[in-house]
């Protein structure tokens, strides 16, 4: 690691902090909708792949099963997202945006659009693109941790 001697600080605490609160920037704008900062993206998802199953949606995600089912259910009573059971094997439900979805989705991504640019004030595209690739790389060290058992192995 190039910071042998420093005493380094704690990146989750910010990547925790930047989250934290821009869930709660991303709920308070999203209320009107009725739509929680925890079911936007699966929202954003059926939009970009209608006709995703609810298995594939979780995993395409990284999200468990039931937590999917929980925002899918959520969308569901709201009105936006409906399920379908697949022609090809009724255990798979395929989820497609209702009309209300349709016109839902624009509003969300102008929300969010305006809620990054604004969490990036004064960072620059140089910023921006170092920044991106540290995160990537970090998340790929840590899927590896994950995946090869964690700590134990190292």
């Amino acid at each position: 690691m190039p910071m042998s001697n420093l005493e380094v600080e704690s990146f989750g605490k910010y990547i925790s902090a930047i989250y934290r609160h821009s869930q709660i920037l991303v709920s308070s704008r999203l209320k009107p909708f009725q739509i929680g900062s925890g079911q936007y993206i699966f929202l954003l998802t059926i939009a970009a792949n209608e006709g995703i199953s609810q298995k594939a949606l979780s995993q395409q995600l990284a999200i468990d099963k039931t937590t999917t089912g929980k925002a899918i259910d959520k969308l569901e009573a709201q009105g936006y997202v409906w399920r379908k059971a697949s022609s090809l094997d009724n255990r798979y439900k395929l989820l497609y945006l209702t009309d209300s979805g349709k016109l839902v989705v624009p509003k969300v991504k102008e929300i969010l659009d305006e809620l990054t640019s604004l969490i990036l004030a004064g960072i620059d595209d140089t910023e921006y693109t170092v920044m991106m690739n540290i995160l990537r790389k970090a998340l790929f060290n840590i899927r590896e941790l994950a995946r090869t058992g964690g700590l134990e192995s190292v």
